[in-house]
This record gives C-alpha cells, sequence and structure tokens, in this order.
C-alpha cells in the first residue's frame, strides 16, 4: 500500500533521522494540515499526503504509527512573504510558489535556494496494509 507522508524541515533539522531511497522507517504520524500543505504543495499534491510524522508531540490528536520502505522523497522549498496589512517581519507561505526536488536521501540539514526556503520533505512510503 502506498502512503505518502509530509515531514517539516524542524523536525528533521532538530533531531530527526536521516533516510534514503530503500530505507525501511518507522513513524509517528498524525493527521495532516490540508490547508497549510495546499498553500505550499498545491491541492493536488495536498491531497496525496497521508499523514505527517510527528515525533515531538503536542499535538491533540494520538500519533499512529507508520512502517515502510521509503520509496520516494522530495525536498519541498517555497518562498514567504507578509500578508497584506500585516507587519514585514510575520511571513507566509507564498501559494503556487512551492517547488518539489526529487532525492535519493534526505539529508538532516538542507539548503534554501535562493528566495525559497526548504520547508519539509513528501515521502513516499511502500507500507503494509493495516
Amino acid at each position: 500500500m502506498n502512503t505518502t507522508v509530509w515531514m517539516d524541515s524542524w523536525q528533521m533539522e532538530c533531531c530527526g533521522e536521516p533516510f534514503a531511497l530503500g530505507s525501511e522507517v518507522s513513524w509517528a504520524v498524525v493527521a495532516p494540515d490540508r490547508e497549510w500543505l495546499t498553500t505550499v504543495l498545491g491541492a493536488r499534491a495536498a491531497a496525496t499526503v497521508d499523514g505527517v510524522e510527528e515525533h515531538h508531540g503536542g499535538r491533540p490528536e494520538q500519533p499512529a504509527p507508520v512502517r515502510g520502505t521509503v520509496t520516494g522523497i522530495s525536498a519541498v522549498h517555497c518562498r514567504f512573504a507578509p500578508l497584506p496589512g500585516e507587519p514585514g517581519h510575520t511571513r507566509h507561505p507564498v501559494p503556487g510558489s512551492g517547488t518539489l526536488t526529487p532525492l535519493s536521501s534526505a539529508p538532516r540539514w538542507n539548503a534554501d535556494r535562493g528566495d525559497l526556503r526548504f520547508v519539509g520533505f513528501l515521502i513516499e512510503l511502500d507500507a503494509p496494509a493495516r
């Protein structure tokens, strides 16, 4: 069964474990924030996300375990800008600015690309049916 997981950049940078295509992983996942993901990824890609990797807690719902083999990894970058009428220091993702770059591995640290900021990974897993 194919499963798509979102991993926020800060989750990986804080204490995430690097992984690669073919890696066996076991992660705790929670329900995705579809509104935020739609802004960053666009509606089509956001609709494919089955869960969000969460290993720090602080969410009201109980994380569910997901295990599988990594079959796809994309680094996601997007632009940030102030919303109209907000102070310039408050920045939000710019809709439609998200880019996906296929990778063979997910390192702990990922560079920004010019004005595009690294925001996370979109990961495909071949996971056993639950």
